[in-house]
């Protein structure tokens, strides 16, 4: 009997250090007054910085990016060109990583607020052929050197690769999400929602496709781990539910 209780105590202990170590993963690597960088698996990290609005005030804006074997691909600038400097300075000096890439998932300034500072240290900008449309049309910024795709980006990320891709119209009608394999991540952008959000910014929506276009995603990726919405908490698949829901 007491051998039988140690032993379970033994397997309690152990998957309780387990469960730390997956919990550990999740960390705050770099935290500034414009800029927050957590680590959230083993080559994935989410980028924090803040969009001050006038109808939502001081906003939390969340981008990705993903580092293998010293490269790096970011998906949506930080807000402003300060925030993606320190963004920059941390992936190069901290991590001693060469950012070979930076993809906006749409032309909204929480996307493509930081491009100048990206373009000033000659670092590739992609984004879809419609994002650039929009960009020009919108907002009259361009910035070179900058690559334009269709529906699909596939990039090269050390012997792994990463990909882009356009599943429909949502939030605005050029969102893309970004998604990682090896870590099985998703970043979906302002097209996918927090857990509890309201609906947000619907100036450039398409709210009727936008609970299709999600359903495409999740069909696409139904065992996906980690799912990383455009503003606030993280999560997994049910992002995707709950985002369908609110726009059905």
């Amino acid at each position: 009997m007491k051998y039988i209780l140690v032993h379970y105590l033994f397997i309690g202990l152990c998957l309780l250090s387990c469960k730390n170590s997956l919990k550990s993963v999740d960390t705050a690597v770099y935290e500034s007054d414009n800029l927050i960088v957590n680590k959230i698996s083993n080559q994935t990290y989410e980028h924090i910085s803040y969009l001050n609005t006038k109808e939502f005030g001081r906003v939390p804006s969340n981008g990705m990016f993903v580092v293998n074997e010293g490269e790096v691909v970011i998906f949506d600038t930080p807000v402003n060109n300060e925030s993606s400097l320190e963004l920059i300075e941390f992936i190069t000096k901290n991590l001693k990583s060469n950012i070979t890439a930076v993809i906006p998932t749409h032309f909204h300034e929480d996307c493509v607020g930081g491009l100048k500072a990206f373009a000033d240290y000659g670092i590739s900008i992609y984004a879809s052929n419609k994002t650039l449309e929009l960009l020009k049309e919108k907002r009259n910024k361009l910035y070179e050197p900058i690559n334009g795709f269709n529906d699909t980006l596939v990039l090269n990320l050390g012997k792994e690769e990463i990909y882009t891709k356009y599943f429909g119209e949502g939030h605005t009608i050029d969102n893309v999400i970004g998604y990682f394999p090896k870590d099985n991540v998703v970043f979906g952008g302002c097209l996918i929602k927090e857990i509890g959000a309201n609906k947000g910014n619907l100036e450039d929506a398409n709210t009727n496709d936008w609970s299709k276009t999600v359903e495409k995603i999740k069909t696409r990726y139904p065992d996906v781990k980690i799912v990383i919405p455009g503003h606030g908490n993280r999560g997994g698949a049910e992002l995707f539910d709950y985002t369908m829901k609110l726009f059905k």
